[in-house]
């Protein structure tokens, strides 16, 4: 099949690994980092699909960077993005604990999550940094990493990697007694559990990361009932010999809005010393115990987001089988044994997306642009082999399944490319 390249300015186009495609098919939302690790773009951008025609969706200013853009499922397209902070300096400069989502709309971007870093807190404020914002499939809300300046500030060990959800509540408006707090429009609460020091051989974790969510309407229980809202994530836990071993958890989320401003038994917003809590009710559960393995956890390289089937009953990821090759396994949301789906003698070498019929998925595998059957594991190439794979950030089939968005380094700079699925 023969490969559309979109763009050919002479710099760095990056996609997000998910929900870069606009509803209608039309537009590729994008940024302009110099490379992943950088966060130095200025201009959160579109490509169409169709015409290469590009267009500026936002520009930062006074010396803030924005970056990580995703867009929602629905029409007219609602983009959201990291955004560092304004007039950086030698105190408040971008880091992790220092940065924000912003929902841009029509030009005009309005901050998703609040900030309020002076007790006492204030619930549904966050106390840091918010990062890789993406909505739900249905819209309504977004899911979001999160490093915490308080914990920070008091011990650099203490600010734990979480898992967080913005919900449209109501705005939250805390009292701004310093000048880096500001209003947000959605209630933003952490629903992963952490600690510092987890008990090995136990379900604890100290980190939690690259979440999807579960199902367009999440999953079906055992005992036939649906699960209306859950994220997956990624934890890392302590093997009984002390190894770090990456894990995938599960949370599963209240129902209703209103349902994520009620406290558990730690306070929503955090203490001094303690990090922000998840809502009553969110259950956090391990779906994977790979201490035993010849190559226990999950792969680190590539790095990968756990990413849901439509209908919410597998959660795919990467893992090493026995020979050391990185493949892609799927796992049912209740638990159960893993299910290796490639047995492929290269290997998995990207993060990876669902067809949205569910049955197929999408990734670099050998140098190519490669389509997966997920009920036979039979693998088939949409590109030639080229001598440099396809960068291994982004691999997206388009909403309608017609297309695959992913990015290709030419030269010195990062492309965009399309491919059709046939």
């Amino acid at each position: 099949m023969k490969e559309k390249q979109l763009t050919f300015a002479p710099r760095h186009h990056q996609l997000t690994n998910i929900n870069v495609w606009t509803a209608d098919c039309q537009w590729l939302a994008y940024d302009v980092r110099p490379n992943g690790a950088s966060f130095t773009g200025l201009t959160i951008e579109r490509v169409n699909a169709h015409s290469g025609v590009t267009e500026v969706l936002y520009q930062a200013r006074d010396g803030a960077h924005v970056g990580v853009v995703t867009v929602s499922p629905d029409l007219p397209p609602r983009y959201v993005c990291i955004h560092g902070p304004e007039h950086p300096d030698s105190q408040w400069k971008y880091d992790f604990h220092h940065r924000r989502g912003v929902i841009v709309q029509h030009g005009v971007a309005e901050n998703l999550d609040a900030c309020d870093i002076t007790p006492p807190f204030t619930a549904g404020a966050l106390r840091g940094g918010s990062h890789v914002h993406v909505f739900s499939p249905d819209g309504s809300r977004l899911s979001f990493t999160y490093n915490d300046h308080v914990m920070h500030e008091w011990d650099v060990a203490q600010d734990l990697r979480n898992v967080g959800v913005a919900v449209p509540l109501h705005a939250v408006c805390p009292p701004k007694q310093h000048p880096r707090e500001y209003d947000g429009s959605h209630y933003c609460v952490l629903v992963s559990r952490t600690t510092a020091s987890p008990q090995p051989g136990s379900d604890e974790i100290n980190r939690a990361y690259e979440e999807g969510w579960v199902g367009h309407q999440g999953y079906l229980r055992a005992d036939g009932s649906r699960q209306r809202w859950a994220l997956a994530f990624i934890g890392d836990t302590l093997a009984a010999s002390g190894e770090k071993v990456a894990e995938v958890f599960i949370v599963d989320l209240p129902e209703s809005n209103a349902a994520f401003a009620i406290a558990g038994d730690e306070p929503l917003e955090g203490r001094e010393h303690r990090l922000p809590a998840p809502p009553k009710g969110v259950q956090q559960r391990r779906l994977t115990f790979t201490a035993n393995r010849r190559f226990p956890g999950l792969a680190s390289t590539p790095r990968h987001w756990l990413r849901s089937s439509p209908d919410g009953s597998a959660i795919a990821f990467l893992m090493k089988d026995d020979a050391g090759v990185v493949q892609l396994w799927t796992l049912s949301p209740q638990g159960g044994e893993p299910v290796q789906i490639t047995r492929s003698q290269h290997g998995v070498q990207s993060a990876f997306s669902w067809h949205p019929d569910g049955q197929r998925l999408a990734f670099v595998c050998d140098n190519s642009i490669t389509v997966c059957d997920v009920t036979s594991g039979a693998l088939r190439r949409l590109t030639a082999r080229s001598e440099v794979a396809p960068a291994a950030d982004a691999v997206v089939f388009s909403p309608d399944g017609l297309s695959i968005a992913y990015l290709r380094d030419c030269g010195e700079y990062r492309q965009i490319f399309t491919v059709p699925v046939r």
